[in-house]
């Protein structure tokens, strides 16, 4: 078979990539003229819909974005070092002392402790130093008006439209993320919808301008989402040698008493406290990388981010602006696989009998077990993760690209 070279590839991605676009904005002002009339419908005040439109334009880069797919597959040990930094936790608790009074109050309504608030708009926007630069009712238009997930997009324009009446706001300061994620808590026009609180008291939210707003409405979305007063998001621990990697994850939740009884202890080998608390473990880096006990605020977390390595990096920032220390294991240097790395390896466990299903690149929880039950057949540590001993084994060799992308 022909192989391309990277760089054809990419140029070959980038002219699909313009024809779609190219194809898109030629029906897209037939498009903008339907949602217009549909905001109208549903309650927009034509004058607000009329301004709005007029200045909603066709964005190409949203489309390549939207079409992108990272090249690497980002590992825990990237992910979180990058995240969790001596910056955000030094402004996050210069920022603890400077709203302290706004975050008492908030922790006593909502019950969501001020170090987690602090993390959650250290982690979305810098604390509110970087909060996008699209357009959002443009971004919002253009994916309105792609075929991919319009449906979507197009009620979350519907709703920026809304907004933009509710709130009095303008739609030259509407700027966030490519998606159309906005301010400084990076709510999508539904969230900000439905969960934007005024916080100043000026009868409005404005999650660009106001801080109080900003911090009231994540305290009161995640008040919402579920969160447990009094309990924490998880806790770093030790896992005994022996442990069977096979007991990780969500559907192997039990008590913390139990995974104590397990011989599971906190880092520093003190016993894990006596808890009825449902937990399950997290190791997101392999058996030589860091493990957590995931607590039921740590699902809450990830209703507003589905991702562990997020709620892991909201949960360990938090701690540090409070003043706990970092994390007490060493974070493993990895290699840094790409997507086809990946592809590779889901098709080599597939042809070994060991079902992954059809191979797309994304190391998900089929892949995962399917590596676990690998490595239990070749007598390897069952961590279910694609280490480099796994990859050589399966005959997987990583291209020059990952090896250097670390």
């Amino acid at each position: 078979m022909k192989r391309f070279s990277s760089k054809k590839a990419g140029l070959l991605t980038a002219s699909i990539l313009f024809s779609i676009g190219a194809q898109a904005a030629e029906n897209f002002e037939q498009c903008k003229t339907r949602l217009q009339a549909k905001a109208v419908d549903e309650g927009v005040a034509k004058s607000v819909a009329n301004d709005a439109f007029a200045s909603i334009n066709f964005v190409p880069r949203v489309i390549e974005l939207d079409r992108s797919q990272p090249e690497f597959v980002t590992t825990f040990p990237s992910y979180y070092s990058k995240r969790v930094t001596d910056w955000r936790v030094n402004k996050g608790r210069e920022l603890l002392q400077t709203h302290n009074a706004l975050l008492t109050r908030l922790e006593e309504k909502y019950g969501i402790p001020k170090h987690y608030l602090l993390s959650f708009w250290g982690l979305e926007t810098n604390f509110g130093s970087y909060k996008g630069k699209m357009p959002v009712l443009s971004s919002l238009a253009t994916l309105a008006c792609d075929k991919r997930r319009s449906s979507y997009f197009t009620g979350e324009l519907m709703t920026a439209l809304k907004l933009i009446e509710r709130e009095q706001l303008s739609t030259d300061t509407m700027v966030g993320s490519w998606a159309g994620a906005m301010g400084h808590t990076q709510f999508m026009p539904s969230a900000y919808y439905r969960y934007a609180t005024d916080g100043d008291n000026d009868g409005l939210a404005n999650l660009w301008e106001s801080i109080p707003d900003a911090l009231t409405s994540a305290a009161n979305f995640l008040n919402n989402l579920g969160w447990e007063p009094g309990f924490r998001w998880g806790r770093e621990i030790a896992l005994p040698e022996n442990f069977d990697y096979r007991l990780s994850g969500y559907s192997n939740r039990q008590s913390v008493s139990q995974w104590q009884e397990a011989g599971l202890t906190q880092p520093d080998g003190t016993p894990l406290p006596d808890s009825d608390l449902s937990a399950y473990v997290v190791v997101p880096a392999g058996h030589q990388g860091p493990a957590f006990l995931a607590y039921p605020n740590f699902r809450v977390i990830m209703r507003w981010n589905n991702s562990e390595f997020y709620a892991i990096a909201v949960g360990k920032l938090a701690e540090q602006i409070a003043g706990s220390k970092g994390l007490s294991a060493s974070l493993p240097e990895l290699p840094a696989y790409s997507r086809d790395d990946i592809m590779k390896l889901q098709q080599a466990l597939n042809q070994k009998g060991f079902d992954v299903g059809k191979p797309d690149g994304i190391l998900g929880p089929a892949t995962r077990a399917g590596i676990r039950d690998y490595q239990i057949n070749n007598d390897m540590i069952a961590d279910g993760f694609p280490a480099q001993k796994v990859m050589q084994q399966l005959q997987v060799s990583p291209s020059a690209d990952s090896k250097n992308a670390g």
